[in-house]
């Protein structure tokens, strides 16, 4: 199977805040990285002012994503602000952005640059990581190779040992690890145990 290519993503380190002042409305933005869609509509809930006109937002969690206009005119609040996370190659992102009316109409075109707009410069100026994307495999060795095994899968970068579960003749590892080095793991188990371990991604295929 081959290793398939990854696209870098970025996450929020932490939360981050922005505000600006347009034709006397107030817009504040709120940034946060999230693991998941409770996460992201628990932070909503507890930024949201209840004082303000309006409370837009968006999120994005892989594949999911959701945005609210709160009463702004359809396609002016919510949306740019997803745009404003995809365009910033981000992930796990809640972003909300607060608006205090000032009595000066915006039209759509304003609307969207406001709010696509601050919420752009929240995300901006966050501190940001790389998302590093793993897949899940087994090494499966025997006991005369499983301590030496478990000493050099130290060296693969961003491994993570999920699980050790043992058998009859040895233990099967639940590893998870960037997508970039599974062929490289696949090798080295390979090669230090002259074929006696294997790894399986998959359906039991091996990048190689």
């Amino acid at each position: 199977m081959r290793t398939p290519r990854s696209i870098l993503k970025y996450t929020l380190e932490r939360t981050e805040t922005f505000s600006q002042d347009i034709k006397k409305s107030r817009f504040v933005a709120h940034a946060t990285p999230v693991a998941s869609e409770d996460e992201a509509r628990s932070f909503i809930a507890a930024v949201s002012d209840p004082s303000a006109n309006h409370n837009c937002w968006a999120w994005r969690v892989g594949q999911a994503y959701r945005f609210s206009d709160d009463g702004e005119p359809s396609g002016t609040a919510g949306k740019p602000m997803l745009q404003a996370i995809d365009g910033q190659a981000l992930d796990r992102v809640a972003v909300l952005v607060t608006r205090w009316f000032g009595g000066i109409l915006l039209g759509s075109g304003g609307l969207m640059r406001a709010y696509g707009g601050t919420a752009a410069a929240c995300l901006k100026a966050a501190a940001k990581s790389e998302i590093i994307q793993r897949i899940e495999g087994e090494i499966v060795a025997g006991f005369s190779d499983l301590a030496m095994l478990k000493a050099r899968l130290g060296a693969l970068p961003d491994l993570i040992v999920i699980s050790e579960e043992f058998t009859a003749t040895g233990a099967v590892l639940t590893v998870a690890l960037p997508e970039a080095t599974a062929a490289q793991a696949n090798r080295l188990v390979t090669d230090l145990t002259s074929g006696r371990a294997f790894v399986r991604f998959g359906e039991g295929e091996n990048p190689s």
